[in-house]
Order: structure tokens, then sequence, then C-alpha cells
């Protein structure tokens, strides 16, 4: 990423995109908490990620804690809330990326630093981390992330897919 800062209205783009993600019931379990770049919760989030992914985050525009509630209004547990907050996040990303950003979702991190530093509570689920940003330079990567730089391989569609029922061992 460039390290050029994501303005606001870009952000509320990303999250108005969010918000029309399909969810059971409309429960719309999906909760985001973010900081700008040039913003003064940045470094608190930033200091969450495991070390890996602060070297490329340090030029992010955003970053972004996904979260879900886990339950409905009446105490009954949403089976689907983490599939629904990933689908606000799939839908995130897709916007994000006809707008020209790089929008990355990430698992490193520090989950239960991120539930109490944040003040999380207990109903809801820490699902991911999110880092947005304009595209930057791939020379300005280190060597290690230069070369993961490509096209990621990814498993063929009938290894992933089974008619009927998962197939024995």
């Amino acid at each position: 990423m460039s390290g050029e800062a994501v303005s606001e209205a870009a952000l509320m783009r990303l999250f108005e995109a969010a918000r029309w993600a399909p969810s059971s019931g409309n429960f719309q379990p999906w909760r985001f908490i973010y900081a700008t770049a040039d913003g003064p919760h940045f470094a608190q989030l930033f200091d969450l990620l495991v070390e890996g992914n602060r070297a490329w985050c340090t030029h992010a525009g955003a970053l972004i804690v996904v979260l879900s509630r886990n339950a409905f209004d009446n105490g009954k547990p949403a089976r689907t809330h983490s599939y629904d907050a990933g689908a606000a996040w799939m839908s995130m990303a897709l916007e994000g990326h006809w707008m020209g950003l790089v929008v990355h979702g990430m698992a490193g991190f520090n989950f239960d630093r991120a539930r109490t530093e944040l003040g999380v509570p207990d109903d809801y689920t820490v699902e991911a981390m999110v880092a947005v940003g304009h595209p930057g330079s791939v020379e300005d990567l280190s060597e290690k992330d230069r070369a993961r730089e490509g096209k990621s391989s990814r498993r063929p569609v009938r290894k992933s897919v089974f008619e009927g029922r998962f197939p024995a061992a």
C-alpha cells in the first residue's frame, strides 16, 4: 500500500456496501471498529497485529476490526453470525476493489487483546482484521513480500465441492 490516507467518505462507502450484505433474519450481526492512519486510534489497532503483518500494514490507510454479535435480541443464539459477518466483509472487499483500493483481510493479530483493549462486549465475537489502502509500488515491499505478490494458487473446485455428502477419508 502507498501510505496515502483513505478518506472517511471512502471508508463509509465500504461500510455501506457491508450494510447491504444478506444476513439471517436481517439481523445484521456485523460491527466494525476502525482507525485511519492519520487518526488517533491507528497505533492502538496497529499494535494488535502480529509482526509479519506490521511490516506491510505500516502503509495502510486504515485498519478495521470485524466483529459479530452472537445472539439475537431475544437471547437465542445466532448460529450464522460469523457467516453473515463474512458476507459483510466480502461486500466491503468487493466494493473496495471497484474503488481501486487494496482491502486485505487478516487473522494475524491478537484476538484476546482486541477484545479487551477495544471494549468488545462478551456477546460479540472478534472475527478478523482488515487493512485498507491505496495500491503502492511492489518495489517498496520486502523481498519476501514481493515474492508473494502474484495470483495465489487455489484448490481445484472439485476438491471443495461434493454432491450428496462429504467423501469418506
